[in-house]
Protein backbone atom coordinates (compact mmCIF):
# COMPACT_ATOMS: atom_id res chain seq x y z
CA UNK A 1 0.00 0.00 0.00
CA UNK A 2 1.20 3.55 -0.99
CA UNK A 3 0.11 6.93 -0.44
CA UNK A 4 -3.56 7.44 0.72
CA UNK A 5 -4.42 3.82 0.98
CA UNK A 6 -1.70 3.37 3.19
CA UNK A 7 -3.09 6.04 5.87
CA UNK A 8 -6.43 4.59 5.31
CA UNK A 9 -4.79 1.12 6.47
CA UNK A 10 -3.01 2.59 9.64
CA UNK A 11 -3.71 2.80 13.35
CA UNK A 12 -5.08 5.75 13.57
CA UNK A 13 -5.05 6.15 17.26
CA UNK A 14 -0.99 5.90 16.97
CA UNK A 15 -1.20 8.78 13.75
CA UNK A 16 -3.28 10.84 15.75
CA UNK A 17 -1.00 10.29 18.87
CA UNK A 18 2.49 11.11 16.60
CA UNK A 19 0.62 14.23 14.78
CA UNK A 20 -0.93 16.30 17.70
CA UNK A 21 2.95 15.03 19.20
CA UNK A 22 4.47 16.87 16.03
CA UNK A 23 2.08 19.97 16.10
CA UNK A 24 3.02 20.26 19.93
CA UNK A 25 6.68 19.87 19.40
CA UNK A 26 6.89 22.68 16.76
CA UNK A 27 6.70 25.47 19.09
CA UNK A 28 9.38 23.94 21.47
CA UNK A 29 11.90 22.53 19.83
CA UNK A 30 13.70 24.84 16.66
CA UNK A 31 14.57 21.80 14.48
CA UNK A 32 10.75 21.22 14.43
CA UNK A 33 9.98 24.43 13.79
CA UNK A 34 12.42 24.89 11.12
CA UNK A 35 10.97 21.39 9.38
CA UNK A 36 7.94 22.51 9.53
CA UNK A 37 8.45 25.57 7.99
CA UNK A 38 10.16 24.62 5.16
CA UNK A 39 7.54 21.91 4.72
CA UNK A 40 5.07 24.92 4.44
CA UNK A 41 7.67 26.80 2.34
CA UNK A 42 7.35 23.83 -0.37
CA UNK A 43 3.99 24.40 -0.79
CA UNK A 44 2.14 22.32 2.01
CA UNK A 45 -0.99 23.06 3.87
CA UNK A 46 -0.54 22.95 7.79
CA UNK A 47 -2.24 18.90 8.03
CA UNK A 48 0.67 18.13 5.21
CA UNK A 49 3.20 19.95 6.77
CA UNK A 50 1.98 18.37 10.19
CA UNK A 51 2.71 14.82 8.75
CA UNK A 52 6.00 15.88 6.83
CA UNK A 53 7.54 16.29 10.94
CA UNK A 54 5.84 13.53 12.21
CA UNK A 55 7.45 11.11 9.80
CA UNK A 56 10.89 13.22 10.75
CA UNK A 57 10.12 12.47 14.07
CA UNK A 58 9.07 8.77 13.52
CA UNK A 59 12.84 8.39 12.22
CA UNK A 60 14.55 9.83 15.25
CA UNK A 61 12.02 7.73 17.56
CA UNK A 62 13.29 4.36 15.80
CA UNK A 63 16.55 5.98 16.12
CA UNK A 64 16.62 6.04 19.89
CA UNK A 65 14.76 2.59 20.00
CA UNK A 66 17.32 0.93 17.90
CA UNK A 67 20.04 2.25 19.93
CA UNK A 68 17.96 1.55 23.53
CA UNK A 69 18.91 5.43 24.03
CA UNK A 70 16.55 8.47 25.24
CA UNK A 71 16.96 10.89 23.06
CA UNK A 72 18.71 13.76 23.49
CA UNK A 73 18.33 17.18 21.86
CA UNK A 74 21.92 18.13 21.96
CA UNK A 75 22.65 15.22 19.94
CA UNK A 76 20.28 15.71 17.25
CA UNK A 77 21.90 16.14 14.08
CA UNK A 78 18.87 18.23 12.41
CA UNK A 79 19.37 20.39 15.45
CA UNK A 80 23.51 20.65 15.63
CA UNK A 81 23.12 21.50 11.81
CA UNK A 82 20.49 24.44 12.64
CA UNK A 83 22.35 25.70 15.79
CA UNK A 84 25.82 25.89 13.84
CA UNK A 85 26.89 28.81 11.96
CA UNK A 86 27.39 27.59 8.47
CA UNK A 87 30.28 29.13 6.56
CA UNK A 88 29.02 31.83 4.00
CA UNK A 89 29.54 31.44 0.22
CA UNK A 90 32.09 34.84 0.16
CA UNK A 91 34.83 33.17 2.80
CA UNK A 92 35.50 30.00 0.55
Amino acid sequence: MRGVSCRWACNKRLRQAMTTFADNSRHESAWAADTYQRARGRGMDHPHAVRVLARAWIRVIHRCWLNHEPYQPDRHGGLQRLTTPQPSAQAM
